[in-house]
């Protein structure tokens, strides 16, 4: 459910310093695009690979971003768009712009203290970030030393190991709990096999390779964090610390995911006290089985086409849902990667967006710092997008706004 306008406040400026101010390691950064490179650059194989890859042959991620491209926008003009603002509301917050960081397992590997750098960002830049389950900084550190106040979880269908993860999470302080529902099985990531990928690491002398040809990440990442905290472990996917990231024969205790259930749902919504959210959700019907077991939210999403290969991309699912969603604020992620997608988007019903892959490639090639420049670089698309739509308010964009594009079918 879109927030009312904000209204009787002065603009909002959300754009980043000149560009002859920002820091020379930074200025040939002019779109979230730009950091996928030096990502690559800098990672070993087998990291990079595990953070840009998808399942089997790709078609869900590859309609993410196509779904986007079907869609045109619609400007009005003449609409004295001098007192725009990119703040939006989502459940009671107020946010500097309508999008924030999607949870993203691992990114204590894409740079030191990848969590933390992640949310700090987040935190400064006053947008939402959602801490990984899969992360590697206790889920406590992150709130404390990041701001963070969104977790998100992946759960088994066992009550007692669910009551336990709810309980952990209330005590750290997060008041968004968010359901990770498209994961009963572990997807087929071929890709992961071909570079040598596992989880956990398992030690080899191809690992050791990739490692020593990339000496910043092998220095600036792995060994401070080794030198620091030791070998990093799984530290929140339970209410007890998790399994280390290198082994040779440990294997992760996911538990029994394809027996979650409906019932265990309803079972978070009696035990959480917090905003409950649903991710993983491309079906109008599952969304309404979502508002009726107590959600307050869903995010609509295939997973960032990790998950089912050929799963219909968000986008498309998204008008349906937020057809039924009634008092749930609807959320988006999956291929957003400019501030029109953003604003295509909400065009077409989402509340807010997240955006996962784009900041962790920043957070890899430049660190926290990389990460706000990369939200500063999106806030700035946005300011200047809806001022040629022809809009001050993300709260009024609406169908009107949004057409297919029909020279796409010839």
């Amino acid at each position: 459910m879109r927030a009312a306008p904000i209204s009787g406040e002065a603009r909002i400026v959300a754009a980043p310093r000149p560009l002859d101010e920002i820091p020379r390691n930074l200025a040939s950064f002019l779109c979230l695009d730009d950091f996928q490179a030096a990502a690559r650059r800098r990672l070993p194989r087998q990291i990079y690979g595990y953070y840009a890859g998808a399942a089997e042959t790709g078609q869900s991620f590859e309609a993410n971003r196509e779904s986007f491209r079907s869609y045109e926008l619609v400007p009005r003009v003449l609409a004295d768009v001098s007192t725009r603002t990119t703040r939006t509301e989502l459940f009671g917050q107020h946010y500097d712009a309508p999008f924030g960081i999607a949870p993203m397992g691992l990114s204590g590997l894409a740079t030191f203290d990848g969590e933390i750098a992640l949310a700090r960002a987040a935190e400064r830049e006053r947008i939402p970030s959602i801490v990984s389950a899969t992360s590697l900084t206790r889920l406590e550190r992150i709130a404390q030393e990041g701001g963070a106040r969104w977790f998100q979880a992946y759960l088994p269908g066992e009550d007692e190991r669910i009551a336990a993860m709810v309980e952990r999470v209330a005590a750290a302080g997060y008041d968004t709990f968010v359901l990770t529902v498209d994961v009963p099985v572990a997807a087929n990531r071929e890709n992961n096999v071909r570079t040598g990928f596992s989880i956990p690491l398992r030690p080899s002398l191809r690992l050791a390779w990739d490692g020593a040809i990339r000496p910043r990440w092998l220095l600036d990442t792995w060994f401070a964090s080794f030198l620091r905290k030791g070998i990093p472990h799984f530290e929140n996917m339970d209410a007890f610390r998790g399994p280390p990231i290198l082994s040779r024969n440990v294997v992760r205790a996911i538990g029994a995911r394809d027996q979650l259930a409906w019932r265990h749902l309803e079972l978070i919504r009696r035990l959480w006290m917090g905003r409950l959210v649903v991710k993983g959700v491309l079906s109008a019907q599952d969304a309404v089985l979502a508002r009726e077991a107590g959600a307050d939210g869903v995010i609509v999403s295939n997973h960032g086409g990790r998950q089912l290969d050929g799963a219909r991309p968000a986008l498309a699912a998204l008008p349906a849902i937020a057809d039924v969603a009634g008092p749930m604020s609807v959320m988006i992620d999956g291929g957003i990667r400019r501030g029109s997608d953003v604003l295509k988007a909400l065009a077409l019903g989402a509340d807010f967006v997240f955006l996962g892959r784009p900041f962790l490639f920043a957070a890899a090639a430049r660190g926290e710092a990389g990460v706000g420049h990369a939200i500063r670089l999106l806030k700035v698309e946005i300011d200047r997008n809806m001022a040629l739509l022809g809009v001050t308010d993300l709260a009024t964009i609406g169908p009107e706004h949004i057409e297919p594009a029909l020279w796409r079918r010839f």
